[in-house]
């Protein structure tokens, strides 16, 4: 009996220690965590943790931030993109291949804009209505990791190996790694929210 009782005693001590160091965690150890479910960790990592003041330990906050992080990378490619149609001696279907792409990453900012104001609107959005608003985020967080892929898509095969293509892969590729791990923590954090409030383990 007494063996028994020492055991629950001990038990209860690991418990309650382990709560412990969950509450003691903080934002850049949640940051850490939570871009372990991205496809890219190291580079989910290295955009969010300057953030890590504002995210806290807050889902929704991190989906917000990694969202804002991709927006923000997709306008400055799309703006350097854009003076490549000025390069000096461009082939006529690099040309084309480039005008392309800037209205696929037009496309992408669009949405990416769009899906940060639909979480925005979110408040504390519960049942049918969080289902409907971050399926609307998903939507669009998708469509706009399809256009900068489709841009990509715009430069390949070898007729199209040169400057221009190099400079664009580098930037673009960037940035669908970025939309792509955001895309993970947007759908990491509506499953979880959903498991949450169904009363399931996340």
């Amino acid at each position: 009996m007494a063996r028994f009782v020492l055991s629950l005693i001990l038990l209860s001590f690991a418990l309650y220690m382990a709560g412990m160091i969950v509450s003691g965690s903080s934002p850049t150890d949640f940051i850490k965590s939570s871009c372990k479910a991205t496809r890219y960790p190291d580079l989910c990592v290295e955009c969010l943790s300057g953030y890590a003041s504002a995210i806290q330990q807050n889902e929704k906050h991190l989906a917000e931030v990694a969202l804002s992080v991709s927006l923000a990378r997709a306008k400055s490619a799309t703006d350097y993109v854009t003076t490549l149609t000025k390069v000096r001696g461009i082939k006529a279907r690099e040309y084309q291949a480039v005008k392309d792409c800037i209205e696929n990453m037009g496309d992408s900012v669009d949405r990416l804009s769009q899906s940060i104001k639909e979480l925005g609107h979110m408040g504390g959005a519960v049942g049918q209505d969080f289902v409907w608003h971050m399926s609307n985020v998903q939507t669009w967080v998708s469509a706009a990791l399809t256009d900068e892929n489709t841009c990509l898509d715009g430069f390949a095969g070898r007729r199209m190996d040169g400057s221009v293509k190099a400079a664009i892969k580098h930037r673009i590729t960037n940035v669908v790694k970025v939309t792509s791990n955001a895309l993970a923590l947007v759908n990491r954090f509506a499953s979880r929210h959903r498991s949450s409030a169904s009363g399931e383990k996340p």
